[in-house]
């Protein structure tokens, strides 16, 4: 069995209340990954294209307002 099989099945044991705590501890964990990555992508200048259309299209009228 490999390791997210055995999660799974872990998961899968858990009672309701060990539910919930483990998928608030698996958010937080989620978001600081996903958060750590975009600094890394923004400190590689993988993102800068995408700012300069935004800014692009801004500028060109093609944006609303929210």
């Amino acid at each position: 069995m490999g390791k997210v099989e055995k999660i799974e099945q872990d998961v899968k044991a858990l009672s309701p209340e060990e539910l919930a705590e483990f998928r608030a501890w698996f958010l937080e964990y989620d978001w600081t990954a996903w958060d750590r990555q975009i600094e890394r992508d923004v400190q590689n200048g993988r993102l800068d294209d995408l700012a300069e259309k935004a800014l692009r299209d801004h500028a060109a009228g093609k944006t609303t307002r929210l």
